[in-house]
């Protein structure tokens, strides 16, 4: 099995987080991928941004899909998913979908963990989307400077631990979702410092992802997910182009 996941932000120190849980949380023969956006911003934190970023993410689907036996959108919010989920012949997941996923087997009230304040409308826009409104119990974000982005996790260990906690104490969270790419991994160290289970976004959307793609389920040919109708256009990668093409 192969799976391609897509940094939606330009970061490479934030694609290497990713790759690393990615493969650490794969199956034995899974094989992972990461692309980093050729263009767009270090972090995402604003619907413009994500904006920016779910192109980005259709550029290099369009051009890389070829071969894979899944997509996963790999920045928190999944900008881009629904519209990929239209015109991919392969299933795709994004970190907020399968992180809420899991965390919806795990207990009832869930809190996210993120890492800006300026991160949370958006995100409470995308939870509620997803139909997990009524399940949240928080969003709590840091409130700080971020140096490097690639580096979050160790510059403010101690400060994501204690918004988890008062997660719990506080909101009467069930389970923590850690929110982000460049959180990516840090459930691991988290690991039995909580009273409540913690979820990562990329190790859930990449056994996700294996799961859609052992089932086989097909695609969709008629509905809101078929694909896009036939009309004129011009001015489009040549990659998007295709898949626009592509025999319905």
């Amino acid at each position: 099995m192969r799976i391609l996941l897509i940094n939606l932000n330009i970061s490479e120190s934030v694609s290497e987080l990713i790759a690393s849980e990615a493969r650490r949380s794969a199956s034995p023969g899974t094989e992972v991928e990461v692309l980093t956006a050729p263009f767009g911003v270090a972090y995402i934190e604003t619907r413009f941004e994500a904006l920016i970023g779910g192109y980005a993410a259709a550029q290099l689907a369009a051009e890389h899909h070829t071969g894979y036996d899944a997509v996963v959108v790999a920045a928190f919010g999944d900008p881009g998913l629904s519209a990929l989920r239209e015109v991919l012949p392969v299933p795709v997941t994004g970190m907020t979908e399968a992180a809420l996923a899991s965390a919806h087997l795990l207990g009832h009230r869930i809190s996210i963990i993120a890492i800006s304040q300026r991160i949370q409308a958006w995100y409470r826009e995308v939870v509620e989307s997803y139909g997990f409104g009524g399940r949240l119990a928080s969003i709590r974000a840091l409130d700080r400077p971020i140096t490097a982005i690639g580096g979050v996790q160790q510059e403010h260990a101690q400060a994501l631990l204690e918004l988890a906690e008062r997660a719990v104490r506080d909101d009467g969270a069930e389970v923590i979702v850690l929110a982000g790419a460049p959180l990516a991994g840090l459930a691991r160290s988290l690991h039995g410092r909580l009273p409540v289970p913690v979820v990562d976004g990329v190790s859930s959307a990449v056994r996700h992802a294996e799961t859609l793609a052992a089932l086989k389920p097909g695609r969709a040919s008629r509905g809101s997910f078929a694909m896009p109708p036939a009309k004129p256009h011009r001015g489009l990668p040549d990659a998007i182009a295709r898949l626009l093409d592509s025999p319905r």
